[in-house]
């Protein structure tokens, strides 16, 4: 089936060539061995994995800017996003981050050591606490997030505001996909 103007759907009529990279070159020697190998697959997660290794010590180096480290950012930014009063359950926050109780209690020792947040007892059950983000704790993740989000813009400036929404489009359906 074709459209009117003799194109399929779904396949693009115009590309743009991307210079080749790395991932081209291991590519092109698989398939010089193996032409038999769909290695499209390969390219992309070649890539990303390429991207996460490169991206990673960029990123951090922002929360180390704060004194914080990845994981001690994502625990701030959660209590952060949770809204007035900034409390949660660590068993809530534990789920949120995907993490195990014991190593939400690893961060949350480092948070509350550096006056970050503050464990509070439960008023509903009083054999529970809450963790509450104190007033240093929301200036700190506050000046975090605004450098994180502005250094994350900067990384993607390479990309059109199209292909920006292309690229979270297809990513978003892949992580549904593998979730």
């Amino acid at each position: 089936m074709t459209k009117e103007d003799g194109t399929k759907p779904g396949v693009a009529t115009e590309t743009r060539q991307s210079p080749k990279d790395a991932v081209d070159q291991i590519l092109d020697q698989w398939r010089r061995e193996r032409p038999d190998l769909d290695l499209s697959a390969v390219g992309v997660f070649g890539r990303l994995g390429q991207l996460s290794l490169l991206l990673t010590p960029i990123l951090e180096g922002v929360f180390a800017q704060h004194g914080l480290r990845r994981g001690e950012f994502d625990v701030l930014a959660a209590l952060r996003r949770s809204g007035p009063p900034y409390t949660l359950i660590p068993s809530a926050l534990a789920k949120t981050l995907m993490l195990s109780r014991a190593g939400m209690t690893n961060r949350l020792d480092r948070l509350e050591a550096d006056g970050l947040v503050e464990r509070r007892l439960d008023p509903t059950d009083r054999r529970s606490f809450r963790v509450a983000l104190t007033d240093r704790g929301h200036e700190v993740v506050d000046a975090a997030v605004t450098d994180h989000a502005a250094n994350e813009s900067r990384l993607l400036s390479a990309l059109t505001p199209d292909e920006r929404e292309t690229l979270d489009h297809a990513l978003r359906t892949l992580l549904q996909a593998i979730e």
